[in-house]
């Protein structure tokens, strides 16, 4: 069974960064992508970042969803599962910031990925994930198309191992 996957862009690095976009990738393949509003307070931004992601504030605060209807969906589609993210260490407080702003806690465990991925596998992860990248084609980096990337090199990488 494959992992979920989570990704989050952000407006930046480091303090007063905030999450703009999550995208989980489910076990059936299925992807999910919130744009994240704004808070009133959330005013960090950082250009390098944006040009990244490609996400401008003005769309956020357009199209973006309330921080209190993300927690809600994310806590219904995951439930009680252990999502990974290749990125725990930021991901994580992206996360917390984000129910932390919704007045809710997630439902569901964020766990790095490294805690499934096999010492075999991570000498093929670099040239897997490459291989991922350049067929999938994906033109923008955004995440849930990170979010596919790496559970796509999960899955290959491990059938390679299998073989």
């Amino acid at each position: 069974m494959l992992p979920y996957i989570i990704d989050v862009e952000a407006s930046g690095f480091g303090a007063g960064s905030y999450p703009i976009e999550i995208g989980i990738v489910m076990p059936d393949r299925e992807t999910h992508c919130f744009l994240v509003k704004p808070e009133p307070d959330w005013v960090h931004w950082d250009a390098q970042a944006a040009g990244v992601h490609g996400i401008d504030r003005q769309e956020l605060v357009r199209l973006g969803k309330p921080v209190a209807e993300i927690a809600q969906c994310l806590n219904e589609l995951l439930g009680r599962e252990v999502i990974y993210t290749d990125a725990w260490g930021v991901d994580s407080s992206w996360i917390a910031k984000l129910y932390d702003a919704a007045d809710a806690v997630p439902s569901f465990r964020l766990e790095t990925l490294r805690k499934i991925i096999s010492e075999p596998q991570v000498a093929l992860w670099t040239a897997t994930k490459n291989t991922v990248i350049r067929e999938l084609d994906l033109k923008r980096h955004r995440a849930s198309a990170d979010a596919t990337i790496l559970q796509q090199t999960f899955e290959r990488s491990q059938a390679m191992l299998n073989k």
